[in-house]
């Protein structure tokens, strides 16, 4: 079960961000997933989202470059080790982590961890097969 991430390209410069989130504000979308990864000329900034696709198209209307990925959200709990478990699983099923993220959400106790790895659909299997709880977009967008 894949959540869809917006990628939104930034230049590295003062205000970008601001601008950014500007945008989103004015279009009344609440992030409620955030991460920023920079080089010297430019950034990128990964955003979950409540309709992705017409969040897509706003940003590109705003002159934004975007790129919809498909990633995966699974649930940890809140409890040591909790992470280490599913990194082993993914270790030990030979699955590659691209980049990752977390984020809490609304349910207690538990938080969420956005994952992007090669070959989404056989990481989802080795998820389900290994019993690690993945979370819908609906889940994550909830209020």
């Amino acid at each position: 079960m894949t959540v869809k991430q917006i990628s939104i390209f930034l230049e590295n410069r003062k205000n970008a961000l601001s601008e950014l989130t500007n945008v989103l504000a004015e279009h009344k979308i609440n992030i409620k997933s955030l991460s920023i990864a920079d080089t010297s000329d430019f950034g990128i900034a990964r955003i979950i989202v409540e309709n992705p696709d017409l969040v897509q198209a706003a940003l590109e209307r705003s002159h934004y470059i975007v790129k919809v990925t498909p990633v995966i959200a699974v649930e940890v709990p809140d409890e040591s080790g909790s992470l280490n478990k599913i990194l082993k699983v993914l270790a030990d099923n030979n699955r590659n982590v691209e980049y990752m993220y977390g984020f809490s959400g609304h349910k207690a106790n538990s938080a969420y961890m956005i994952i992007r790895s090669t070959d989404i659909p056989e990481t989802e299997r080795v998820f389900e097969k290994n019993g690690i709880r993945m979370a819908s977009e609906e889940e994550l967008t909830a209020n």
